[in-house]
Formats: structure tokens, sequence, C-alpha cells
């Protein structure tokens, strides 16, 4: 009886590991792009999907690499719908650019992952009966590039900006949640002419890959960081918790799983229509220091 239950353990786990579907949501310069679709065993009553969008500096990463999957198997028995999306990764095959040019490649690789994004949740949207969504509950999250993705895609939406063109008529995510995330912005000064999601920030205080303040490209543009970013919040009385990780940097781009609980507590506080404003400085002995703590921009780039 014993071995029978160990058996049906192991078949049980093997089956969650691979039980999502895969669907083709656009077409993009001809390359399909595709989103796995994650089934909760027991879903939240609210039905609420959080969508994932995976890291690798707009050159590398799939959406089904192993830590993908990890996050979204972690959702999934979370109750959430979880789904990992493709979006094009411009930069690995972009011409090679004198240094100060490369910020036109960068900026042209979020560019087209916001449309990409943006696309995905369209498709959702349009199956949202087929596939057991809520469209009003529809979170976005994701790792480093992927952070970058939600943080401008809703940015680009609050803004009308066309890289957000494609999402539905007044559509607005539920929440959004960056692991090491920031905003392109081309004036001086950051501005939403809309009310933007409730957010939370996940980010290393030491972090110079995505900078956790402001990394400047011109007297008029810049990419800022989570710190900038929230302190922008705070100012118009956005609703937003700000996780600070003192002394870490960009290993928090991969804190999803270590920090679950959090990330739970905060998609039911935004769902519950709360006005929140909180500002946390962290440790967390789960977040370890690894090579990316000291990289830079320029190390990951033009190494």
């Amino acid at each position: 009886m014993k071995k029978l239950i160990l058996i049906t353990f192991a078949l049980l786990q093997i089956f969650s590991v691979f039980a999502q579907k895969t669907y083709s949501f656009a077409m993009r310069d001809t390359l399909g792009l595709k989103l796995d679709v994650y089934q909760p065993a027991n879903p939240r009553p609210d039905h609420a999907c959080v969508v994932y969008v995976f890291g690798g500096g707009f050159f590398s990463g799939e959406r089904d690499n192993e830590y993908s999957k990890k996050c979204c198997q972690l959702l999934s028995d979370r109750g959430f719908v979880a789904v990992a999306i493709d979006y094009r990764l411009y930069l690995k095959h972009a011409p090679k650019l004198p240094l100060l040019k490369m910020y036109r490649n960068f900026e042209t690789a979020i560019s087209q992952a916001v449309q990409d994004c943006s696309d995905a949740v369209r498709y959702l949207c349009d199956h949202a009966t087929e596939l057991k969504i809520d469209t009003s509950r529809i979170i976005l999250t994701g790792s480093s590039a992927g952070a970058i993705t939600v943080l401008q895609t809703d940015y680009c939406r609050a803004n009308s900006l066309p890289d957000a063109a494609s999402l539905p008529q007044g559509f607005r995510p539920a929440a959004v949640i960056p692991y090491a995330g920031a905003i392109l912005c081309h004036n001086r000064d950051l501005r939403y002419a809309q009310p933007p999601a409730p957010t939370c920030f996940f980010h290393g205080t030491s972090d110079r890959i995505v900078n956790y303040r402001r990394f400047r490209a011109s007297l008029s543009e810049s990419l800022f960081g989570a710190d900038k970013v929230s302190r922008l919040f705070q100012k118009e009385g956005y609703s937003h918790w700000m996780m600070r990780f003192d002394k870490r940097g960009h290993e928090v781009a991969i804190a999803l799983p270590p920090t679950i609980d959090e990330f739970c507590a905060f998609v039911d506080a935004a769902l519950s229509g709360r006005v929140m404003s909180y500002d946390a400085h962290c440790t967390d002995a789960a977040v370890k220091v690894c090579e990316w703590t000291n990289m830079t921009l320029f190390d990951l780039y033009l190494k």
C-alpha cells in the first residue's frame, strides 16, 4: 500500500510539471509567438491570472526555461492561472553599435517586448472563458528584462502610447509586480496621464544592471529604476509596495519563489481595492549573493 501511494505521488508530481497547454497568440516579424497556460488544480474563486515575462537582457531566455516553469508552477499551486509568454529578443540579432549608440538598440528591444506583451494580454482577454480567466484580475509580473517589460507596458497603457495599442479597450492590470524592473522615459520627468496599476516593486539597492535609481541615456531620456518610480507613486498617491533589498544587486530579479507569500499578499490587497503605500527595507537569506551582485549594465552587454 505504501509503495502504491509513493508511485501515485510520483505520477502526480510528473503530471504537475507538464500540466500546461501551449497556444499561439501572435505573428511578429515572421516569428510565431506562443504562451503556456498552467491551470491550477485548486483555482482561486476569483479566477485571477498571472502573466509571467521571463528575463535575459532582451537577448536570451525562454518562456519555458526551468526558472519560468518553476515560477508558473508555484503560481499555479497558489491557485492562479499562470501564463508564461514569448516576446521578441531584439538584442539577440541586433546590429552592433558603438557604446554611445547602444541605447537605440535597447529602446527598440523594450518597444518590441511591450508590443508582444500587449498582444498576449489581448489573446488572454479574447479567450477568457476558455481559459477560465477573469479579465479584470490579470496581474503582470516579470524578471529583469521581463520586469522592465511589464512596467513599461502599464506605463504605455496609462499614457496611451502606441506600443500598448493592442491592449483591449479599457484594460488595466489588476496589479504589476516587477522583480528588478525600470521604465524607459523620453522626457526629463516621469509622468502618468492616467493612474498606473497597483504596483509592488522588488529591487536590490545595489543593482547596477537594471539601475535601482536612474540610468541616464541622454539629457532627456532615462531608464527610471524602482527607487525613482516608487517615489513618484508616493508623491501622487498611487497604490504601491516598495520592497528594497539592502546590499543586494540584480539577484533580486530571480526572487519570486522566496517572496511568493509577499507576492500573494500584495495581489490580495490590490484586488480588494485598497489604496496602499508601503516602503520596506528587506533582508532575506534566500536571496543569495551571486555573480550578478556586482555586475553593471556594461558588464552584461560588452563582455
